[in-house]
C-alpha cells in the first residue's frame, strides 16, 4: 500500500481544511525507485537506459473504484483502496537499472514532486535486454483509509 509524501499531506490539509487551492494533476507518472523513498526525500529513481516514468490520466477508466478492483465507476466501497485498472508497462531497458525495490507517484513525467510512494511485493534486479517491467492491472494498489 502506498505512502502520502509530506508534500501532498501539506497540499491535502491546505486544500481541505484551509481554502488553499491546490490544482490536481491531470496525470499521475508512475516511477521505479532502486533506493527507499520517505515522507520527506524521494529515495533513488532509475535513470538511463531508456528508463521514463509512465504517465496514467486520472480518470474512472484508469484507476479503480474503492468499491472493487477494475471498476470503471465512481467510489463507493468503504475500504479506500484504488488500483490500477490497465497494465502499467515502462519502456524496455537498454542498459542495467539496477535492483527496483520500490514505486512513485509523481506529478511530472520528469523533476516534479513526489506524491506517493511504496515498496514492491519483491525486488526486481532490472539489466539490459530484459523485458519492459510493468505493473499487472490491479497490482499497484494504494489505500487512502488505513
Amino acid at each position: 500500500m502506498g505512502m502520502f509524501s509530506d508534500y501532498f499531506e501539506n497540499k491535502l490539509v491546505d486544500q481541505i481544511f484551509r481554502n488553499q487551492a491546490y490544482t490536481f494533476p491531470a496525470t499521475l507518472y508512475v516511477g521505479l525507485l532502486t533506493a527507499a523513498p520517505s515522507d520527506s526525500s524521494g529515495g533513488t529513481e532509475v535513470t538511463g537506459g531508456s528508463y521514463s516514468r509512465v504517465g496514467v490520466a486520472c480518470s474512472l477508466a484508469n484507476w479503480a473504484g474503492t468499491q472493487a478492483a477494475g471498476s470503471s465507476t465512481a467510489s463507493t466501497g468503504t475500504g479506500g483502496t484504488t488500483s490500477n485498472n490497465a497494465a502499467i508497462t515502462f519502456t524496455a531497458p537498454t542498459a542495467n537499472w539496477g535492483t527496483v525495490t520500490h514505486w512513485a507517484i509523481y506529478d511530472a513525467a520528469s523533476g516534479g514532486n513526489l506524491l506517493i510512494y511504496g515498496s514492491l511485493a519483491a525486488s526486481k534486479t532490472v539489466n539490459n535486454g530484459d523485458a519492459a517491467p510493468s505493473f499487472a492491472a490491479g497490482s499497484l494498489s494504494l489505500q487512502v483509509d488505513n
